[in-house]
């Protein structure tokens, strides 16, 4: 199996946050709290293995789903040609995970650091990365802006993520703005990534429609 840079990368982040578990563990009390409600309280408690383990492992789950998808898309070649923004991506998301597992250890430790002031700022960077990501991505069947219509289509798929791009990074920099207004901060968050979906649903049907009707006039 060829072992990428970014591999290592990604297997660091997890031993750090598995590391992070290991040390704290004994500190943690036997209910944890993991769970915030949209105004920042908390709503949800677990058990202390749970609580302190569950993120480790499911970062390790999705690294080694996001090493596979390359080998296993039928347009595996698709990817590779944007291979270094892939992989930059795993990187971050991980990085994102962590940063939350982070989150919650401090907060059980004492140290009340309110998702309402955290996300904003962790969310607000990865969609502007996703931005970046859409502008590079080449159609394939898992990563991008997946409709039916920019999955049968070279330049649907192309128009869609350009426009798709612009807008996730708008959508970051809303996203980055409700750290100012940390009792809306979810909604700064859901919102515009709810609106970006939907815009970029219907602009693919309709560039869809548009080819098609184009194809048929010819």
């Amino acid at each position: 199996m060829n072992i990428r840079k970014s591999h290592v990368i990604a297997a660091g982040i997890i031993l750090v946050a598995l590391a992070v578990s290991v040390v704290f563990y004994p500190r943690m009390p036997e209910k944890m709290a993991t769970h915030w409600g949209a105004e920042g309280q908390v709503d949800g408690y677990t058990s202390k293995v749970f609580g302190v383990f569950f993120m480790p492992v499911l970062m390790t789950v999705i690294a080694l789903v996001f090493a596979v998808i390359p080998k296993i898309d039928p347009l595996k070649a698709n990817i590779e040609k944007f291979r270094n923004y892939y992989d930059g991506f795993i990187i971050l998301f991980l990085i994102f995970l962590l940063a939350i597992h982070y989150q919650v250890i401090l907060w059980n430790l004492g140290i009340r650091i309110s998702p309402n002031r955290f996300l904003p700022v962790a969310v607000g960077l990865l969609f502007f990365y996703i931005g970046i990501l859409c502008d590079n991505a080449k159609r394939n069947w898992f990563v991008g802006i997946r409709t039916p219509w920019t999955l049968s289509s070279d330049r649907v798929w192309e128009k869609t993520h350009k426009i798709g791009g612009k807008l996730f990074k708008i959508a970051g920099i809303v996203v980055f703005a409700g750290i100012f207004f940390p009792d809306y901060a979810m909604l700064f968050i859901v919102i515009p990534a709810i609106l970006v979906g939907i815009y970029t649903t219907i602009y693919s049907c309709l560039e869809y429609r548009k080819e098609n009707k184009s194809f048929r006039q010819i």
